[in-house]
């Protein structure tokens, strides 16, 4: 009929199930001095240590992998306060996630190392970039973290990118062939972060136009991007 509206297919995106144990986690060398540091535990050479790393690097599926092993309890940074601190560091094993300029409170982190140093536990932090690239206002904290070892997760290589690339996917339930990763993989910024977005770009708009996740869908998206 002249003038009729055609209805726009909605897209209802359900949350997914990423595994983060240890058998599922991707290795190479862009993260192996990170997980030789998980696997060694008790083993460190300081029993606070940071992890730093770009977005979905894999920190908090190292922090996990480590926290299963150890019993360490998990608290974002931003939740974190005074009050919160002995309760926190309970097990003896803490994963302090996501610290970033202005988002945790100072004072509360510097009595958690401190606690922590009495009492003889274990606190793996982790961070998008070092402690000294953080704006610390607090001197003392800024000088207990000059003291922290830092394990860093560098970018990934080719290798690396094309598995989590397929990873990505397989949390999604979604199957994939060569052809797409290696069109991907040629075409998208290499990062955790980048690759991350490319399937849920991809998933979503299989799912609103009743496609399959192909190559040719990927070289749609992205030509248009």
């Amino acid at each position: 009929m002249a003038g009729s509206v055609q209805p726009r297919q909605l897209a209802f995106v359900l949350p997914h199930a990423e595994s983060l144990t240890r058998d599922n986690f991707l290795e190479g060398p862009a993260n192996e001095a990170a997980l030789a540091l998980v696997e060694r535990w008790p083993d460190w050479p300081n029993r606070i240590m940071w992890l730093a790393g770009e977005e979905g690097s894999g920190k908090s599926h190292l922090a996990s992998i480590w926290a299963e092993q150890s019993g360490a309890r998990t608290i974002s940074a931003h939740a974190l306060t005074a009050a919160s601190v002995p309760n926190a560091l309970a097990t003896g094993s803490l994963v302090v996630e996501d610290l970033k300029a202005d988002g945790f409170d100072e004072r509360a982190l510097f009595h958690l190392m401190n606690l922590a140093r009495e009492d003889a536990a274990f606190v793996l932090m982790t961070a998008r970039v070092p402690p000294s690239s953080i704006g610390i206002e607090l001197r003392d904290l800024r000088s207990r973290l000059r003291a922290v070892p830092v394990v860093t997760l560098a970018a990934p290589d080719d290798l690396l990118f094309r598995a989590l690339i397929v990873k990505f996917c397989a949390d999604r339930q979604l199957a994939v062939d060569e052809s797409l990763v290696g069109y991907l993989a040629s075409r998208i910024e290499r990062s955790y972060a980048a690759a991350r977005r490319a399937i849920d770009l991809l998933d979503g708009e299989a799912l609103r136009l009743g496609r399959p996740v192909t190559r040719a869908l990927a070289a749609e998206l992205l030509r248009d991007a």
